[in-house]
């Protein structure tokens, strides 16, 4: 059975083998990650998740390619993903945000293309390759790969694929791409693709700007963790709050029309969650303020107007009681800003 936390070294050497073309220094690569050079010759060898994601991560790094070396000439300088990201985590449901990041890596001269489609009860998410390009495979299983846990982490849901569908013979393990995608794969396809419900693309993203950042910060290790869970009623508040009210924060009745429970459910519910309503409104508030204290561009007294404190010295002692630091010394300890 294949491990979820390792991967197996065909990966690791069709890795390398983009890096190298694009002049990445292997040697360097392989001894950073603390991969023996004979280890790429057998081919029942594995390494551990998190080295994969290192060696990824260098990659990126010393080709400044968020691509890895697989573009055929074209790069995605680093932050690509990020920007893709951000320019889709206001969309109000998933179609419209896939929709809009299919749009924006459309704005590259790339040999892949992507689309969603859409019959009936299904849907489809379909990746179209230049037949000439190098490492054709491996680009479309990351592209489908990736594109389906990125839509997990949107909507807060883990989106079951009924099927994937390639284009060509299983010239590797099939044990690796029932590790990839958890469904039946059929190969000699007309289309690359994966099929999954249709109704999951009217679903409202439950992230926002501020889990966003926290995402970005180690997105690799989630997209291949793939620990996507139902939301569950605190992250549905947090949804509510940050997608409809901004920085404001509605009253409990409120939330509880949204939800459509009493106020005795709700706060059942948050009891049996072990937290509360205020607690969740103070979490919001610390992520936000933690979030602005990171623009330098920003005064203490602008973050805390934008937090909807009147007066800064309150926003002082409440952001005191939550992280036990002053806002400026949280500041310059962790982002080096002195404001």
């Amino acid at each position: 059975m294949y491990h979820r936390r390792t991967i197996n070294i065909n990966r690791v050497v069709k890795l390398l083998q983009g890096a190298a073309r694009s002049g990445a220094s292997i040697p360097e690569i392989l001894d950073k990650c603390g991969i023996p050079r004979q280890m790429l010759d057998d081919p029942d060898a594995t390494i551990e998740r998190d080295t994969f994601i290192r060696m990824m991560l260098l990659i990126m790094t010393q080709t400044q390619d968020e691509f890895l070396g697989f573009g055929q000439g074209r790069k995605s300088k680093p932050g690509t993903f990020s920007m893709m990201a951000h320019a889709v985590i206001n969309c109000p449901n998933l179609g419209a945000a896939v929709e809009r990041g299919i749009r924006f890596y459309d704005l590259f001269e790339l040999s892949l293309q992507s689309r969603i489609e859409r019959d009936g009860d299904v849907a489809r998410l379909v990746v179209v390759a230049d037949p000439r390009l190098d490492f054709r495979e491996v680009i479309i299983e990351a592209s489908l790969f990736i594109w389906l846990r990125f839509m997990c982490w949107l909507v807060g849901k883990a989106i079951e694929p009924q099927k994937v569908t390639l284009d060509y013979s299983d010239v590797r393990n099939d044990e690796e791409h029932r590790f990839l995608f958890d469904c039946p794969i059929e190969y000699m396809a007309d289309q690359n693709a994966v099929t999954f419900r249709a109704d999951f693309l009217e679903l409202p993203l439950v992230q926002n700007e501020l889990s966003l950042s926290k995402f970005l910060k180690d997105s690799l290790a989630q997209i291949f963790d793939g620990n996507i869970h139902n939301v569950g009623l605190p992250a549905q508040i947090r949804a509510i709050i940050s997608n409809e009210y901004g920085n404001s924060f509605p009253d409990f009745t409120e939330i509880c029309g949204k939800l459509n429970m009493t106020p005795q459910t709700l706060r059942r519910r948050l009891k049996e969650a072990n937290t509360s309503y205020q607690e969740i409104k103070d979490a919001i508030r610390k992520d936000a303020s933690v979030y602005y204290l990171s623009k330098p561009d920003l005064s203490i007294d602008e973050i805390a107007l934008l937090m909807g404190f009147s007066e800064a010295s309150s926003f002082h002692r409440a952001f005191k009681k939550w992280t036990g630091k002053t806002p400026s010394n949280f500041r310059r300890e962790h982002f080096g800003v002195n404001l």
